[in-house]
C-alpha cells in the first residue's frame, strides 16, 4: 500500500531498521558513571574520526546547521498522522481547525481508530485521507507518500525515533510528540539526519505556548527579571488511574516504562519553556545534569488497591523514582531544576519559575514579585502585566479551541503559520534533543548516585550565536 507514493528514496529495509534495546536498562546505552555517555559523540562518530572536543561536548560537524533554516513556504500543508490514541485523534481535530491544512493521511495499527479519524476528515469537508492500518510498520508506506510535507507523530515513546526516521529519509518535515527519544544515541541520530536531510525534526511541546510561559519569557527578554540566575520546571500530573486504565493508553506501553528507567521519563513540559527563557541553545546551553530520585512506591501501591488479583500488572517491578529531582548548569553559570512525579496524589503542577537579579516569578498559582514594583515581600498580581507583555499569539487568539487551556492549538496554529509563510520554525531539531537528554541521562545520573552527566552540545557549538525562538515578532 502506497498511494500517492513514490518510487524514489530509501529502500523499505532502510527506513524500517530497529532502534537498540528497549527492552531493559541493560541494553539501553544509558552512559557510564563520572563520564559522558559512550554515544555523545554521535552515532558512527568514531567511525569518521569525529568525537567531542575539549570539554563543551561539541562534536564536529558533518552537515550544516539547521539553525535558522526557514521552511520553504507553500499555500496549503500537506499533514499525515501516525498514532491515532487519545493525543492523535485530538491534535486531528486542532489541524482541521486551521486554514490551509489538508489532512492527507492517517496510520494507526487499530484499523477502528484510522477509520474513526478518516470520517472525521471527510465530516470536516476535506477528501477522505490515505488510511495505513496494515500493521506496527505501515507509517513507512504513509511516509513514502509523495503528497506529504508533514508527519506528526503521536505513537507510544519507543517508535517515535523509528517514525521520525522514515519521514526525513522521505523528505518530509516531521512533528514528535513528547519525549523526541529516550536514548542519547538516537536523539544524536535524528539531529544528524535532520541536518543530512535538510528536514526539521520539531519536539512539539506544547507548554512552551501557555499564554503564562509566553508572557513570562517575553518580560525575561525585556529584561524585567534583571540578569537570568534560575528557573525550575516540572511534571507533577497524578496519572496512575490512567496508568492502569485498560482502555486510555493502547496497552501498558506507557507505565511499563516505569519498570525500565529510574530517572526523569517526561522533562519536556518543565524543560522546554524554562530553556526559552534563559535562551538555551541561542546564547547559553545545558552542560550538566545531577538527579535524584526516591523509592518507587506509589503505582504498587494503587495497584494492589485498584487492580484485580490476576491483573499482569501484577507481575510488573517499578524501578522509576516516585519523585525526581535534577540539577541542570548552564555554559552560563545559570541553574535549572527539573521534577517529575506522575506516581502519587497531588494536583497538577509544571511548577514554572524564573527567577533574576530583579526578581521572581512563581507559577500554580501564578504570582510575581518583582523590583520595583514590588516591595514587603508581599507577592504581585501577575495578570497587571498581560497588556504590556502578553504574546501576540494570545493577543489574535484570545480564546484558543482545544485541550491544554489553547496550548495546542497556539502550537500547530504557530507551526502551520512558520510552514505556509516560509518561516523559520520556533524550536528545531537541537531544542528536540537537548530538551529530551534528561531522560536517559537523570536514569545514567541517579544510578551513579547523583554524580553529574554530560549533556552533549547537540548544536555543535552554535548555541553561543544569539538566535530568534519561539519569542519571534509577529509577521507582517
Amino acid at each position: 500500500m502506497n498511494d500517492g507514493g513514490t518510487d524514489h528514496g530509501p529502500s523499505r529495509r532502510d527506513v524500517l531498521r530497529t532502534t537498540a534495546g528497549v527492552a531493559g536498562t541493560a541494553g539501553l546505552g544509558l552512559g557510564a558513571a563520572g563520564g559522558a555517555p559512550a554515544a555523545a559523540a554521535g552515532p558512527g562518530a568514531a567511525a569518521r574520526g569525529e568525537g567531542a572536543a575539549g570539554g563543551d561536548g561539541t562534536e564536529a560537524r558533518r552537515y550544516p546547521t539547521m539553525a535558522g533554516v526557514p521552511f520553504e513556504g507553500r499555500s496549503t500543508v500537506r499533514v499525515g498522522i501516525v498514532g491515532l490514541g487519545n493525543r492523535g485523534a485530538l491534535m486531528t481535530d486542532l489541524f482541521l481547525l486551521l486554514p490551509g491544512v489538508r489532512v492527507v493521511a492517517v496510520c494507526d495499527p487499530v484499523r477502528a481508530k484510522v477509520e474513526r479519524v478518516a470520517a472525521k476528515v471527510v465530516k470536516a469537508g476535506q477528501p477522505a485521507p490515505g488510511a495505513y492500518a496494515a500493521g506496527e510498520e505501515d507509517y513507512a508506506n504513509l511516509c513514502a507518500r509523495g503528497d506529504l510535507d508533514l508527519v506528526y507523530v503521536a505513537t507510544p515513546w519507543e517508535s517515535h525515533v523509528e517514525v521520525a526516521r522514515s519521514a526525513m529519509l522521505h523528505g518530509k518535515h516531521v512533528g514528535v510528540e513528547c519525549p523526541l527519544a529516550m536514548e542519547v544515541a538516537e536523539l544524536w541520530e535524528l539531529v544528524d539526519l535532520s541536518e543530512r536531510t535538510r528536514r526539521h525534526c520539531m519536539q512539539l511541546e506544547n507548554c512552551c505556548y501557555g499564554r503564562n510561559e509566553l508572557r513570562v519569557l517575553r518580560m525575561a527578554h525585556a529584561g524585567r527579571f534583571g540578569e537570568l540566575l534560575h528557573a525550575s520546571g516540572a511534571y507533577h500530573h497524578d496519572l496512575r488511574e490512567l496508568m492502569f486504565s485498560p482502555t486510555y493508553y493502547e496497552g501498558p506501553w506507557r507505565r511499563q516504562w516505569h519498570t525500565r528507567l529510574r530517572g526523569d521519563l517526561y522533562p519536556t513540559h518543565g524543560f522546554g519553556p524554562v530553556a526559552n527563557y534563559l535562551d538555551v541553545n541561542r546564547g547559553d546551553r545545558a552542560v550538566s545534569i545531577s538527579s535524584f530520585g526516591t523509592q518507587a512506591l506509589g503505582l504498587a501501591e494503587y495497584r494492589e488497591a485498584n487492580t484485580p488479583a490476576g491483573d499482569p500488572s501484577r507481575g510488573e517491578t517499578y524501578v522509576g523514582s516516585d519523585r525526581t529531582v535534577s540539577l541542570v548548569q548552564t555554559a552560563l553559570g545559570r541553574l535549572i531544576r527539573l521534577e517529575h512525579d506522575v506516581s502519587t496524589p497531588h494536583p497538577y503542577s509544571r511548577v514554572n519559575s524564573l527567577g533574576g537579579t530583579r526578581g521572581v516569578f512563581e507559577d500554580y498559582p501564578a504570582r510575581i514579585y518583582l523590583e520595583p514594583d514590588h516591595k514587603d515581600e508581599k507577592w504581585g498580581d501577575f495578570a497587571a502585566y498581560a497588556k504590556e507583555y502578553d504574546h501576540w499569539l494570545w493577543k489574535e487568539h484570545a480564546n484558543p479551541p482545544g485541550g491544554h487551556g489553547g496550548m495546542d492549538y497556539m502550537m500547530l496554529f504557530r507551526l502551520v503559520q512558520c510552514m505556509r509563510l516560509g518561516l523559520v520554525p520556533d524550536f528545531d531539531v537541537y531544542d528536540a534533543a537537548t530538551w529530551s537528554a534528561p531522560v536517559p541521562l537523570s536514569h545514567a545520573s541517579m544510578r551513579a548516585q547523583g554524580a553529574p552527566q554530560p549533556i552533549p552540545d547537540f548544536t555543535r557549538g552554535a548555541w553561543r550565536t544569539a538566535r530568534p525562538g519561539i519569542d519571534a515578532p509577529k509577521p507582517v
